[in-house]
Formats: C-alpha cells, structure tokens, sequence
C-alpha cells in the first residue's frame, strides 16, 4: 500500500530537463533567462501587467506592503483565518494586523466586519482566497473606495481561481502568490508579486534588489535600504515548466475535489469548498467541514488517516488565538470552525484508487461515529 500525501508536486520531464538546462547554462549573462520568462509566463496568465519573481509569497507581501507605505502605528486589516504568512510582512514593518471574522460559506473575510474594523490608521486590507476560496472582492474594493484604502490579495493558494471573469490577484492594488512545494504551480520555495500600477511595480523592483533602481548605472550602487527576496534562476526554471502546465495541473485539482464532492454530497452536515455563481475555484485544498449533528473529533479521524498510510492536514487556527497575538474571542465563526475542518490530499499524480481510499476512511469515520 503506498502512502497517500495530503500534497505534492507534479514533476515530469519537462521540469527535470528545463532545471538542467539552467544548471548548465543560466549563468553569466543568461542568469536572469528563466526568471523573466517565468515573470512573462505567470503575467500573461493572469493578464496583469507587471510580474516580479520573489524568494517566497511572504517576501512579496513584505515589499507590497512597504512600497505602499506602511509604518509603525498603521493597522492592515484581514481574516483571523489564515496562515501567519499572511500577517507577519506587516508585523515586520512595525504595523498591526487586526483580525476580522470570516463568512461562514466561503472561510474569507467577511466585508461588512472589515468595514466596521476601519479606523484612522488603517492602510490597507489583505483579501486572502483561503484554499482557492474566493473573497469577495467587488464589496471589498467598494468599501476599499469609499474609504480609500487599498485592497491587496493574497492569492498564495488561489492559483487557477476565477472571480466573475478575472482570476484572482489580479484585482487589488497588488496581489502576491506562493510556489511553494505544497502548491498547484511550484518552484520549491518561491512567490510573485503582480500589479497593474506601473510606479508600484517600480518601487517593489527597486525594493527586491537591494534598493538598487532599474535605471541606475552606477554598479553596486543603492538608491535606498532594500532586501533580498529574489527568486534563482534555477527555481524559475521549475516554474516555467509548471506554468507550461498550468491548464493541466489545475484541472486534476478540479478532479480530485470533484471526486471527493460527488461522494460526500449527501452527508448530512458536511460542507465543503464553496464555488459561487460566476466563479472558478482552483481548489488548491479540498476541506470537509463538520457541523451538526456530528461531534467532530478532528484527532481521531487523523489517527484513522495514519493506519491507512494517508496524510491529513488541520484547518488554519484563528491567528488572533496564537500566543504571540490577543485571542479575538467575537470571531465567532474563526473560533467554530478551525476544531470542525480538515483538508484532504489533493496532488495531481493521486490515482482514483487514491481517492477511493481517502472517502473510505472519511465514511469509515462518519458511519461508526453515528
């Protein structure tokens, strides 16, 4: 019996021979080859104007962030339901994350809290497309102009997801992703940062190399305090493959949560990824969420997983319940539903066998429970 991972890349020739090329080639004057090609490959896909590879999605939302301006003392707001990633690029900058419940169908930001939740010093709000779930981004951007605030997206795990017609991050002020090896498109670690703003994109290309501007021909000559978020040539290369794949890698993930919906439909009180009208969800993590009449017992149904050689993964904690944040008790929703949910396995090479096995060991678990 082999093991069933809750993910996985999908890595076929294409990758290994583009990687090889670029260990044997990309250097000297050819070092940046794959990385623009990927940034072209990723832009083109999204139908945004500006793409920069970064180190990793945290690395992108850290330089948005200060290349909108946020300081110490500024508030970013976004949904208690997330990984930290989302909210540490603004600890980084002195600023403060304040935590909004979620929507109870979509597990996203909840718009009118995030109204409520403004104040003098709010800078921003971070949509988050938790699970390839989508935000609902046409009432956020009309607060967002009300209010002049900018909305940014945080598409880490919104990869081939689609909201009425346009896909996610390509809607905000700017929008990041992630390419990490848990990711429908992966270079291993890795991130982009895309916009439509061209003085925006300028400033974040600046920032992403040590704080040297594009235009400035002195070498080794910074025109401000930088970082160092840039993405190898040799993790683009992987990209560029995967993102030659693209259609092919989120059309399994489709499958997978297809398969896994068809079998669970008719359970009484489980839930799972919402797709609303006029939208396309990439399913990046398919997630079974467990409400009455179950007493949902997260641990065992793992150890269940664990006998049968398959991976389980927790839903997200409310980050405001973290020791290093204050608990936000009135997110009621957040505080429900990370102890009722689960994600399930989801990578491109599992087999219908797979799957098969996994809805066993989930009706196994339902039907000797109740």
């Amino acid at each position: 019996m082999t093991k069933i991972y809750y993910t996985k890349p999908s890595i076929t020739n294409l990758e290994i021979n583009y990687i090889a090329d670029a260990a044997a080639n990309g250097w000297g004057e050819k070092c940046y080859d794959y990385i623009y090609r990927l940034e072209d490959l990723f832009k083109n896909h999204l139908g945004v104007k500006y793409a920069i590879a970064t180190s990793s999605c945290t690395g992108a939302m850290h330089m948005g962030l200060a290349a909108i301006g946020v300081k110490p003392g500024d508030e970013v707001i976004l949904a208690d339901i997330n990984w930290i990633a989302s909210a540490a690029p603004i600890s980084y900058l002195g600023a403060k994350p304040v935590f909004i419940d979620v929507l109870p169908d979509s597990w996203c930001i909840d718009p009118e809290k995030a109204e409520a939740a403004i104040t003098p010093n709010t800078k921003a709000i971070i949509a988050v497309h938790l699970y390839g779930n989508l935000c609902e981004m046409d009432a956020l951007q009309a607060l967002g102009r009300r209010h002049g605030i900018p909305v940014i997206e945080d598409a880490a795990e919104a990869i081939g997801s689609i909201y009425h017609g346009r896909r996610a991050g390509s809607m905000g002020a700017f929008g990041v992703f992630s390419f990490h090896g848990t990711k429908t498109v992966t270079t291993g670690e890795g991130g982009m940062f895309v916009t439509n703003d061209h003085a925006l994109y300028e400033r974040v290309c600046t920032l992403s190399n040590h704080g040297r501007a594009r235009g400035q021909v002195k070498q080794f000559w910074p025109d401000m305090i930088g970082f160092k978020y840039k993405m190898s040539n040799l993790q683009a290369a992987l990209g560029c493959a995967q993102m030659e794949r693209i259609d092919e890698l989120v059309a399994k993930k489709r499958y997978i949560f297809e398969q896994y919906q068809k079998s669970f439909a008719n359970i009484e009180g489980i839930t799972m990824n919402p797709e609303a009208e006029d939208t396309v969800n990439g399913y990046w993590m398919p997630t079974l969420v467990f409400d009455r009449p179950f007493d949902f017992n997260r641990e065992l149904l793992l150890h269940k997983f664990k006998q049968r050689d398959i991976d389980g993964r927790v839903f997200f904690y409310p980050l405001s319940s973290l020791p290093i944040f204050t608990n936000k008790y009135e997110n009621s929703v957040s505080y429900h539903i990370y102890a009722k949910a689960i994600n399930l396995p989801s990578y491109h090479d599992l087999t219908n066998e797979d799957i098969d096995r996994v809805i066993e060991v989930v009706k196994d678990y339902i039907f000797t429970q109740h």
